[in-house]
C-alpha cells in the first residue's frame, strides 16, 4: 500500500480512515457517501468490523498517529468504554467501529441504503461497491 498523505477533500478523509482500517486488518471496509441525502448527519461514514477491542483500539491509535504526523485534527473519540461499537468524529467524516455483533445488529448500510457505497481494497483504493 502507497504512503497515506495529508487528505485534501472530505471524500480524501474518508478514503484516509478506510485505508487505516485496511492497514489495521479491518474487514468489510465501507465508504458511505452521504452527500446526496438531505438529513445526513455528516458527509461520509466509514464502517468497518474488528474481531477485537485490541484491533478496535489499534486502528484508533493508528489514525491518531497518522494525523499527529500530517498535521491533521485528531477526532472525537466516542464509545471508547463500551468497546463494541467506537466513533471516531472529523465532523465532515465519521468512521464507525465495530466488533461483528454490533454491525450484525444495527445494520448502518441498511439504514443510510440511500448513499453511494465504496469499499476499499487491499492496496487502499476506493472501489464502487454494489449492494446485494
Amino acid at each position: 500500500m502507497q504512503k497515506i498523505g495529508r487528505p485534501k477533500t472530505t471524500k480524501g478523509l474518508a478514503t484516509f480512515c478506510g485505508r487505516v482500517a485496511v492497514e489495521k486488518i479491518a474487514e468489510n471496509v465501507l465508504i458511505l457517501d452521504l452527500t446526496g441525502i438531505d438529513s445526513a448527519p455528516t458527509d461520509y461514514f466509514v464502517i468497518c468490523t474488528c474481531n477485537s477491542d485490541t484491533q478496535m483500539k489499534a486502528i484508533i491509535e493508528s489514525i491518531n498517529e497518522k494525523c499527529k504526523e500530517i498535521d491533521l485534527d485528531r477526532p472525537k473519540v466516542e464509545g471508547l468504554n463500551g468497546s463494541y461499537w467506537v466513533l471516531l468524529d472529523f465532523f465532515d467524516v465519521v468512521m464507525h467501529i465495530m466488533l461483528p455483533e454490533a454491525r450484525n445488529f444495527y445494520q448502518l448500510e441498511k439504514l443510510w441504503g440511500d448513499a453511494k457505497f465504496y469499499s476499499v481494497d487491499e492496496d487502499g483504493k476506493l472501489k464502487t461497491y454494489k449492494r446485494k
